[in-house]
């Protein structure tokens, strides 16, 4: 079976994970996909493949030849944003892609258009897989799973040589808890590699130092005819704290190595409003910085507004995994080896972003992260070639069997 008939089962269940559970996983649905995938596991042969109460996937293949290379992982994510519905995905296959607008809903008038995303003119003349325009894809990171148990059917099938190969799947990545109860020593592997990118080529090694922020705001209410030096509206008082930020250090202003903080949920009244931000920045001096500046804010409003008046809850996340995989460049290199024989050209980038890799290299399990071909992830106009999947799959057959003969 090919990755892209893989991935179109994947994609119809739905994986959504929920930040507000504290559970893990975070929603049933992910442990029915774990159980799907173990079934499959053990019917390409993996005889150890299980899934533990937390819904964490693993399965190993020993090795099957003469060779001291280390044991090998690859790891993807079973969970899919909350950004956008993950329930009842239609994908559908544009064939011989013409270079033109796809209409994706043709009652809903939702029509995806390379004017709006240009990296489509990179496919003409391939086969998307797109969705109906009202819910995401799932390529994040079904696309991975689906290349990586493919991997598993072509060495099985094939007999290939290699070293122990170990394989993982977990839940709740895209509300940073996928690594939280990673079983580093029981996964097996000395080193792994994530496939949770995006555009065919993408080899990352540098992520985001991650943070979060909550702002609460106290006020006081009181009828507004009546309200002069007596009211503290908490809402405008959180208005103020936004206010205070730097307007261009958010999402849509920056790109590559450039951080930002983004309040991303909102809620409140006049006598309690929250803010919840996000703080990212690759420089570890910078993102200590950003953080920081959250405390002078609340300092100063409180000096304005009297003490207590704005709380700050700053909890770090995850932190950039470069200093971790520096010592072992050799993971780069044989990524980059492994695309170029499979005719990709590989592209080193920063993730603006986390993967799980990031958490497990700092757990003791250096894991760079490798494209699965995705685009537009998150959102309702995500798509994914059924040639970059073909091809990452030939990326990863090749850096699981250097031994064999390609």
């Amino acid at each position: 079976m090919k990755a892209s008939e893989r991935f179109l089962q994947y994609v119809l269940f739905d994986t959504t994970s929920c930040e507000e559970n504290p559970h893990c996983p975070s929603t049933a649905n992910q442990l029915t996909f774990a159980n799907r995938l173990v079934e499959e596991l053990h019917t390409l042969g993996v005889e150890d493949a299980r899934v533990d109460e937390n819904g964490y996937v693993y399965g190993s293949l020993p090795a099957n030849c003469e060779t001291d290379a280390p044991a090998l992982g690859f790891i993807s994510h079973m969970d899919t944003s909350p950004d956008a519905s993950g329930a009842g995905v239609k994908p559908h296959i544009v064939k011989n892609y013409d270079g033109g607008d796809i209409v994706l809903n043709e009652k809903e008038h939702i029509v995806m258009s390379p004017a709006r995303y240009p990296t489509l003119r990179d496919y003409v003349g391939q086969d998307l897989i797109v969705t109906d325009g009202t819910t995401l894809l799932g390529a994040d990171d079904k696309a991975g799973i689906a290349e990586i148990m493919t991997l598993v059917e072509e060495i099985q099938r094939d007999k290939l040589p290699h070293g122990k190969l170990c394989f993982g799947f977990t839940p709740d990545e895209e509300i940073g808890r996928g690594a939280d109860l990673f079983d580093v020593s029981g996964f097996g592997a000395q080193y792994a590699y994530t496939v949770d990118g995006g555009k065919l080529g993408e080899l990352e090694y540098e992520n985001f130092n991650a943070a979060s922020a909550t702002v609460t705001v106290h006020g006081l209410n009181i009828h507004p005819g009546d309200a002069k030096n007596k009211m503290k509206n908490a809402l405008l008082i959180g208005i103020q704290f936004q206010n205070m930020l730097p307007a261009a250090e958010i999402p849509a202003c920056t790109e590559g190595y450039e951080g930002f903080q983004h309040l991303n949920r909102m809620s409140g009244d006049e006598e309690k409003t929250v803010l919840h931000y996000i703080i990212r920045d690759h420089d570890r001096q910078k993102f200590e910085a950003k953080k920081d500046r959250f405390l002078r804010i609340a300092a100063f409003l409180n000096a304005e507004y009297g003490e207590g008046t704005v709380e700050v809850e700053l909890t770090d996340s995850y932190y950039n995994m470069k200093e971790k995989i520096e010592p072992y460049y050799f993971l780069i290199e044989n990524a980059k080896q492994a695309m170029r024989k499979a005719g990709v050209e590989p592209r080193i980038q920063p993730i603006r972003g986390g993967t799980d890799g990031a958490r497990l290299s700092y757990m003791g399990l250096p894991c760079p992260n490798l494209s699965t071909g995705g685009h537009n992830a998150h959102g309702r106009f995500e798509y994914i070639p059924v040639q970059s999947m073909d091809a990452m799959v030939h990326v990863l057959r090749l850096l699981a069997c250097p031994q064999a003969e390609e």
